[in-house]
């Protein structure tokens, strides 16, 4: 079945970043970071396109070097304040003025250079067998568990956030956060939900969860988050060192 819908492997990049800036530029193993999110796009069986859309004259120049189709980003889509679901309808809509109707878009950010392989076409799975209305991927969130939070009062005593009498993890009830490696979302309900005041419409509401290992995405967010990417793509590429672009 998917391999005739038009399925766009949508990678969003813009320019800011506070944690790290210029993150999805920077240099790691002598590639920058988005490079690492192409190839795991390239390398899906599910993907009929791969599209950039950036605002960030750079990355734009390293799409054209690498033969990337790329979009450029209106400076409105690409603040801080601007919201993903934006960016994403401008990208369907500049998109299908140049060619096919999309059926489905992929959302594969590219500040996360370290993904399972094999998560972009197990989200597309996924989506057609349940008919979801879109896909999420998922990690457990391990011994950041909410029955392991605790509160701080102004004397400084701590209590549990949630009480309960668990000291085993293994006795946990399971719970996932969404760990952002992959998005598998369906092109209409994306752009039913424009104007829509709640930011999450477009997701749809029959949302699938699709469980990743925790060890096996790293989303840069900040600089600790960037030593650990690079100390996972050295170990599978070789030594290298970081270089800021």
């Amino acid at each position: 079945m998917a391999d005739k819908l038009n399925i766009v492997g949508f990678i969003p990049a813009r320019a800011g970043s506070v944690g790290v800036p210029g993150k999805n530029r920077r240099l790691i193993c002598g590639r920058p970071v988005i490079a690492y999110t192409i190839d795991t796009a390239r390398a899906a069986q599910s993907l009929t396109s791969i599209c950039v859309s950036s605002d960030d004259p750079a990355i734009l120049d390293y799409c054209r070097a690498d033969k990337v189709d790329y979009i450029e980003r209106p400076a409105e889509l690409a603040g801080p304040a601007a919201r993903i679901d934006d960016a994403i309808r401008h990208g369907i809509t500049t998109l299908e003025a140049r060619g096919p109707r999309i059926d489905i878009i992929v959302l594969l950010y590219a500040n996360i250079p370290v993904r399972p392989a094999y998560a972009i076409d197990e989200g597309v799975k996924l989506l057609l067998e349940s008919k979801a209305d879109s896909v999420q991927s998922i990690a457990a969130v391990g011994k950041y568990h909410p029955y392991w939070q605790f509160r701080r009062d102004e004397t400084g005593s701590i209590s549990k956030f949630i009480a309960n009498n668990i000291y085993r993890r293994q006795e946990l009830p399971e719970l996932f956060s969404i760990d952002g490696a992959v998005s598998v979302l369906r092109r209409d309900i994306v752009m039913a939900a424009a104007g829509n005041d709640n930011p999450h419409a477009f997701w749809g509401t029959n949302i699938k969860g699709l469980p990743l290992p925790g060890d096996e995405t790293i989303d840069i967010d900040n600089p600790r988050d960037f030593l650990v990417a690079q100390a996972i793509l050295s170990q599978r590429n070789g030594q290298c060192q970081t270089e800021l672009k």
